[in-house]
This record gives structure tokens, sequence and C-alpha cells, in this order.
């Protein structure tokens, strides 16, 4: 029984002191500029948020997003989102594959019991009947990991369930962006409608004093045909228009699970920001490394990195331990009866002479998929840096586009007022009035899709910053 226990002691001890084969790993220097990028696109004068910057990774989604629609819709899709789900269940078998991995580096405890019974001629008992029984508690080829190829094993294991965390993370910032775009967009498109259905009451009454007009023999037809064309395109604008705002509910109902309630809907673009506005106008390059998008490529070359150490140790001994403790007896009464104990240890050892380089196209794959890993980290740092780099010079010049447009807007509805009048007094005709009337229609439209377009950059840059998780 000493010797057992001798012998598991010094076992355990040796594989605790297991040599580490795989290689030290270093983490990569970002493929990227130190900071963002510079120019005019990059102006600080945007216009876009006032105080102290936030930090995207430290701000929570419910801080971030303003509008109390907006936050529930982003509530009820992360509670019933179905690829949220399936990420999900992703991190969970991961967890479990991790955990049968880990426990490789312990020994295997099992009991088992044994009855045989045996009739013989040539029994030296004197009678052919032999029974005979056997309880025990042993270790079944345990492999002792003294060149650490287990536990690199189960280090590449661990990685890769801390890079479906990080996936399931990333899923969870993409759902909440992509939640966000969507809504804005119907947001943008009931203001669409609703800029539609004034334009179509408008030319409808122009329509119906030229029509008037032309009964008195004041006006053509040319000028009755061309206020239809107005009225008819604003009435084939509604019509689309409300089919997107239908749609746009389809694809937010398929991002929330689940029906979103109409008081969650918007009904219009809404006049206050959605969003805060006051996020960093230029990032130092390393903040990339917070988004979890690149936190999983790392874990993923870690993975790959402790899979080179374990295809390494395969070029070394197998050692491996089967010990067994218990009792034997010919008689059930005397199974645990004095003198019946018995103990057997049995440790073996192969190493491989010829495989016929099956061990080093083990060790070169391990390599080459570490490479690939390598490239796949390096390119996810410099999609992120991309991505950053494009929100940043949307949102640099989007203050003196917004400002611009508003201005222009403001200018087509005083022409279009202006022109109307003159057209009623008889003072200009009609065709001047029909280019005021679209040039306010493009000019609203215009300013809507900019607007929209600002509160979208907003959502990609806290996106793009590694924003979302809390």
């Amino acid at each position: 029984m000493h010797s057992v226990k001798a012998l598991s002691a010094i076992t355990l001890s040796l594989a605790l002191a297991a040599c580490d084969m795989a290689p030290k790993y270093v983490r990569p220097q970002l493929a990227v500029p130190a900071a963002s990028p510079q120019g005019p696109a990059y102006g600080a004068g945007n216009g876009l948020g006032s105080g102290a910057a936030i930090v995207p990774a430290d701000t929570a989604w419910r801080d971030f997003f303003t509008d109390a629609r907006l936050a529930r819709v982003i509530e009820t899709a992360l509670a019933n989102n179905r690829d949220l789900r399936i990420a999900l269940a992703n991190v969970e078998q991961a967890r479990a594959q991790y955990r049968v991995q880990r426990a490789d580096l312990l020994p295997g405890v099992s009991a088992g019991g044994t009855a045989t019974y045996q009739d013989s001629p040539f029994s030296l008992a004197g009678s052919g009947r032999t029974d005979l029984y056997q309880a025990q508690v042993g270790v079944s080829a345990w492999e002792v990991d003294l060149f650490g190829r287990v536990r690199n094993l189960s280090t590449a294991a661990q990685e890769q369930y801390f890079a479906s965390v990080e996936t399931r993370n990333a899923a969870q910032t993409a759902l909440i962006a992509e939640t966000a775009n969507a809504w804005l967009t119907m947001a943008a498109d009931q203001e669409r409608l609703r800029i539609a259905r004034d334009l179509e009451q408008a030319f409808g009454e122009t329509l119906e004093l030229n029509r008037a007009r032309f009964a008195k023999g004041i006006a053509s037809e040319l000028e009755v045909r061309q206020a239809q064309t107005s009225y008819d395109a604003a009435r084939s604008t509604i019509a689309e228009t409300t089919t997107l705002v239908a749609q746009d509910q389809n694809a937010l109902n398929l991002l929330a699970g689940t029906t979103v309630p109409a008081t969650d809907l918007p009904e219009s673009f809404p006049t206050a920001d959605p969003t805060i506005d006051n996020l960093p106008g230029n990032i130092a390059s390393d903040v990339l490394l917070r988004r979890p998008d690149i936190a999983s490529a790392e874990h993923q070359l870690l993975s790959a990195n402790a899979n080179i150490g374990a295809a390494r140790a395969a070029f070394f001994p197998n050692i491996s331990l089967t010990a067994a403790f218990g009792s034997i007896s010919l008689g059930l009464s005397n199974l645990f009866g004095s003198g019946s104990s018995f103990w057997s240890v049995a440790p073996t050892a192969s190493l491989p002479i010829f495989d016929f380089g099956k061990n080093k196209g083990n060790l070169a794959y391990a390599k080459a998929t570490y490479d690939a890993m390598l490239a796949t980290y390096e390119k996810s740092v410099q999609t992120g840096f991309r991505e950053v780099a494009d929100a940043l010079a949307r949102r640099g010049t989007m203050g003196q586009q917004l400002e611009a447009q508003m201005s222009q807007r403001d200018a087509a509805r005083v022409a279009y007022t202006l022109s109307e009048a003159r057209f009623r007094a008889g003072v200009d005709g009609f065709l001047t009035t029909l280019d005021s009337q679209r040039a306010l229609s493009n000019a609203e439209q215009s300013l809507l899709a900019t607007r929209l377009t600002r509160a979208s950059n907003m959502v990609e840059l806290y996106r793009a910053m590694g924003g979302g998780l809390k």
C-alpha cells in the first residue's frame, strides 16, 4: 500500500514538473499605424459632440442609446434573437469540450468487482468447482504528461473556449448595432412617408388650381399635365414607402426574435439624437484589442500555438501508468478478510521509431495552422482599423454636410412658397413652381438621408470601437 502511494506521488510530481514543448507566445505587433488617420476628412470641428469623450468599450449600451423605445427593442433582441442563442450554445459546447480535455491531466479512478465461477477436473483444490471474487480500485492507462502533450491539448481547448466567448460577444455587439440601424431605417422611412404625404397634398392643391385655371382658359393643358406628373410621382412614392415601412418592421421583428410592440416602433425620425454623440475623434490602435472579434482571433492564435507543443511532444516517449489496489478471495464472505488484499502497478513506455512521417506531418500541420491564425489575427486588426477610420472619416465631415443640407432645404422651402405665390398672382408660369416643388422634394429627401447617415455613423463608431458588451 505504501509503495503504491509513493509511486503515485512520484508520478504526479513528474507530471506537474513536465516540460512544455509549445513555443513561447509573444503577441504580434499590430500591423496598422499607431493612431487613426489624419486629414481634412477627420476634422475635429464636426459639431457632433460636447464634453469629455466616452470610451465605447467601457460604456454600457443602455447608456449609449438614449431613445427609450430603441433601448427597449434592443433589450428584446438580446433576449430573443436566435443567432445570439446559437452563439451562446457554441460557447457551452466549447466549455464542455475543454472540461473533457482537461480531465485527461489527472488520473481517472474507477472501482470494479468481478466474480468467476469455474469447474475443472484439473483443479488443484481437489474439487472441480472454483469460485473467485475480486474487488478493486485503480487507474487505467493514465498518461504521465512528462512532455506536456496533454497539458498543451488542454490549453488549446481552453483557448478555443475563450475564443467562443469572444465570438459570442462580437455577435452581441453586431446584433445591437444591426437592431439600432434597423430601427433608425424604419424611422427614416416613416419620415419619408410623412414627407411624401405632405408633398402629395401640396401637389394635389396645385393640380386642382391648374385644372380650374385651364377650365377658365387661363392655363394650358401642358401645365395641367405637368402638375399631374408631380402629383402622381408623390402618390407612387407613398405606395413604395409604405411597402418599405412594412418591410422594415418585418426586419426588426426578425432581429428582435418576436413581434415588436407598436409602442416601441418609431413614428418618425427622432428630432433628438438617439445616441450619445461625444465619442473620441482620434484613437490609439491598441484600443482595437478590446474588440471582441480581434480578441477571439488572438485566442485562436494561442490555441494554435499550444497545438504546436502537443505535436512536438509526440516525438518523445509516451509513458502511461496502470495501477490497482483491491481484495481477492475464493469465497464471497472472505472478500474483505485479512490477507485478501492485493496491489499491482504496471507502468509502460513507448517511443515512436518508424511512423513514416506521421508525427512530422502533424507538426507541419500545426505550424501551418498557426501561420494561418496569425494572418487571420492580423487581418482582423487591419479590418477593425479600417472600420474605425472609415467611421471617423464619415463623422469628420458630417457636421458641415448636415448644416449645408439644412440650409438648402430651408432655401428650397422659401423658394417654393415664393414661386407658388407668384404663380397664383400670375407673375410667373407654372414651370417655375414645378421646378421649385421638385427642388424642395429632393432637398427634404437628401436632408433625411443625411440625418439617417449621421445616426447610423454613431452606431457604427460604437460597434467599431468595441462597445455594446454591458
